[in-house]
């Protein structure tokens, strides 16, 4: 934020001659004088406030806002920041019967180190006791919320705290609902949208609202009469800015209008609401490079590719409807380790890929060769 005028004049040198300027010219106040070295620490001090005082500007607008500050400007409109969550799934034990899996069991992935990636730790939440058939099951959850602890089946195999009597453990479905608390950018997108679209009995502004106050829904997409009077279609990202699962529609649909025509929902009566996830349209990349020495091709090309992931967040249901082939390519050029690059083809082409209505780019394959 820019220092408002008033604050621009306020420097040490011109609150120093101001105070000076109050002591009588027939005391000596020149440089080195008591009355000089008396004043300068204040000066120094108050022209310090007042440096300190953009630093108060900035919590007091939304846009410059942040953190603790920003949850306390949003919570002023009912906003609250979205929570971290932790992933969970359910395991499988199998072993000697009779042994008991205490909760609180410590279990996880392993290391890959091909992948670079660290093992992720996992708790049983209740006690589990092997049946006559070998076998139990039990609910686990992530020790850390995030993420990383959406891992897909068959990854948790590791036992951290050994039990003498059980022989493997997997888990047979995903790992899944794990997500970092909401960001400050995720949050202040979620201010403006409430303060700047007014909202009336149903209008298009509601039907945003109301669907943003589902948990999982990271935007949205409101397509008024879309099949005659009466109708509204509500397309679908999740918080990672994808194409929304089935819960999440399935959640939405019910909160806005339930299929039971029993249930009562957001909806004005009489609405015909329907959700449906976002189209995907994958975003395949291929492109020669030219590597400085500093890097492997494999390392570049996992920071290229999320670097493009951030880049697709970003542009994810906004104003800009095309995926530029010319700012990908300043992307890649920016990744560090490349010096220069060509053949670049977006989904074998060079040229914008242009996204329609309730269409979501996300990356696809990322091929890049020496």
């Amino acid at each position: 934020m820019e220092l408002p005028e008033y604050l621009k004049q306020e420097t040490e040198e011109n609150i120093m001659q101001r105070m000076l300027k109050r002591i009588s010219d027939d005391i000596d106040k020149t440089e080195g004088s008591y009355i000089w070295d008396a004043l300068a620490p204040v000066a120094y001090e108050i022209a310090q406030m007042k440096k300190d005082m953009n630093e108060y500007l900035k919590r007091g607008f939304a846009s410059t806002s942040f953190g603790r500050y920003l949850d306390l400007r949003c919570e002023e409109h009912g906003l609250k920041r979205g929570e971290a969550k932790k992933a969970v799934c359910k395991e499988k034990f199998t072993g000697k019967t009779g042994t008991l899996i205490p909760a609180g069991t410590i279990i996880s992935t392993t290391i890959d180190e091909i992948a670079d990636t660290q093992s992720v730790e996992f708790k049983t939440l209740s006690n589990a006791v092997i049946s006559n058939e070998g076998r139990a099951f039990v609910d686990i959850e992530a020790v850390d919320p995030g993420s990383i602890g959406n891992v897909p089946a068959g990854a948790v195999n590791l036992m951290v705290t050994p039990i003498n009597g059980i022989v493997s453990i997997t888990n047979e479905s995903a790992a899944s609902g794990g997500k970092e608390i909401e960001t400050d950018e995720s949050l202040l997108r979620r201010y403006f949208n409430k303060v700047q679209l007014p909202s009336t009995s149903g209008n298009q502004a509601d039907y945003y609202n109301w669907t943003m106050e589902v948990e999982g829904v990271g935007n949205a997409q409101i397509v008024p009469l879309w099949n005659g009077a009466g109708t509204v279609k509500v397309i679908l990202l999740d918080d990672s800015m994808q194409p929304a699962n089935p819960n999440i529609v399935n959640k939405v649909q019910e909160y806005l209008k339930p299929n039971d025509e029993t249930k009562v929902g957001k909806a004005p009566i009489g609405a015909s609401v329907t959700v449906v996830p976002a189209e995907s349209i994958d975003i395949n990349i291929t492109a020669k490079v030219v590597l400085d020495g500093s890097r492997t091709l494999s390392e570049v090309q996992k920071d290229f590719e999320t670097v493009l992931t951030n880049h697709l967040k970003n542009i994810a249901f906004s104003d800009d409807t095309k995926v530029r082939y010319s700012l990908l390519g300043t992307l890649l050029l920016d990744t560090n380790g490349i010096t220069d690059y060509s053949n670049l083809l977006i989904n074998n082409e060079t040229g914008n890929i242009i996204l329609n209505n309730g269409q979501v780019a996300v990356k696809g394959t990322v091929t890049l060769n020496e």
